[in-house]
């Protein structure tokens, strides 16, 4: 099989802003986009194959033709026919909403067997005095969240994250969180579009009217505990493999290039997404060239065996695995 490009499913969005079309090079009229959607199964929004054989083609029709070929073995038995992962741009010219994901067990209670949502987040660019909320900073019960909720006070309970390009933080489910204003965001998440939004400082929707809330729905989902460190500690490195998150749903490493870096794919039984924040240059996938530049992202089918991405003059990328 072939290197997959899609084209970007763009959202105009209440908080959103107008970087995300520049820097990936689109030309649009369309304002406030807030979210890219660069690789989504997710019903109704699923990504389509933007050139080559398979052009015209969405990603679930290709899990459904091609299987583990393109998704692997154990990806396939796990997720069927639904694509695993949900791959995001986030422009957030002001705060988005503080919410929150179920996981798995309450997501397909609640919402017909669907699957919840844990994520990450990787600072693609940020102004100054930029922050993201992440966690709790003290212990609540579910009424005194409830209480604050209603009171307008919730925030004074989360943590408060100033951010530059290059950080991370792994989200649970179960953990409140909210980006805020001047955040440019790379978010690698299951798939699944369950929202509980607890929070939305009586903001009105592009419709005029106030966003739902879920106060109720949000209290059983909320991991209430407090944890010492909430951002996720790496230490950087140039022309290497540094992984960032390993977990059941994903695992994710970042690699800051000058010089070609090859990596063996074949004991991997799992799609690779090659996400490219910076730079440009192109992949070698099992002896083909696809180019990729800053904005773009890739899938690489689980059937390759060989990858070297080799920068022109230098790149910055994520690539994402299922383990």
């Amino acid at each position: 099989m072939q290197v997959l490009k899609f084209e970007p499913i763009l959202k105009t969005i209440v908080w959103g802003g107008e970087k995300i079309a520049p820097y990936k090079g689109i030309e649009t009229e369309q304002k406030h986009i807030g979210e890219s959607w660069e690789l989504s199964g997710v019903a109704g929004n699923e990504s389509v194959v933007s050139e080559g054989p398979l052009k015209g083609r969405t990603i679930t029709e290709l899990v459904k033709e091609y299987k583990e070929e393109l998704v692997g073995k154990h990806v396939y038995d796990n997720t069927g026919d639904e694509f695993p992962l949900l791959i995001k741009f986030i422009d957030a010219l002001s705060d988005l909403s503080i919410q929150v994901h179920p996981n798995d067990e309450l997501a397909a209670k609640r919402h017909n067997g669907s699957k919840g949502k844990t994520e990450m987040w990787y600072v693609v660019a940020a102004e100054p005095g930029a922050h993201l909320l992440a966690g709790l900073t003290k212990s609540i019960t579910p009424d005194e969240y409830a209480r604050m909720v209603e009171d307008g006070t919730i925030t004074d309970v989360l943590a408060r994250h100033e951010v530059h390009p290059g950080d991370v933080f792994f989200l649970p489910a179960g953990r409140i969180h909210a980006i805020c204003g001047g955040c440019f965001i790379a978010e690698i998440q299951q798939t699944s579009n369950i929202t509980y939004r607890i929070w939305d400082y009586g903001r009105l929707g592009l419709d005029g009217k106030p966003r739902e809330v879920h106060t109720e729905l949000a209290k059983d989902a909320i991991d209430y505990k407090v944890y010492p460190d909430y951002r996720t500690q790496y230490i950087p490195a140039e022309n290497e493999e540094v992984e960032l998150v390993s977990c059941p749903y994903f695992t994710t490493s970042v690699y800051d290039l000058t010089l070609p870096f090859a990596r063996d794919l074949s004991e991997i039984d799992s799609f690779v997404v090659v996400m490219c924040l910076e730079g440009e240059g192109c992949l070698e996938v099992d002896g083909v060239e696809t180019e990729i530049r800053q904005g773009e992202t890739v899938l690489i089918p689980a059937a390759a065996d060989d990858l070297c991405l080799v920068p022109d003059g230098s790149m910055k990328v994520l690539t994402s695995y299922i383990r």
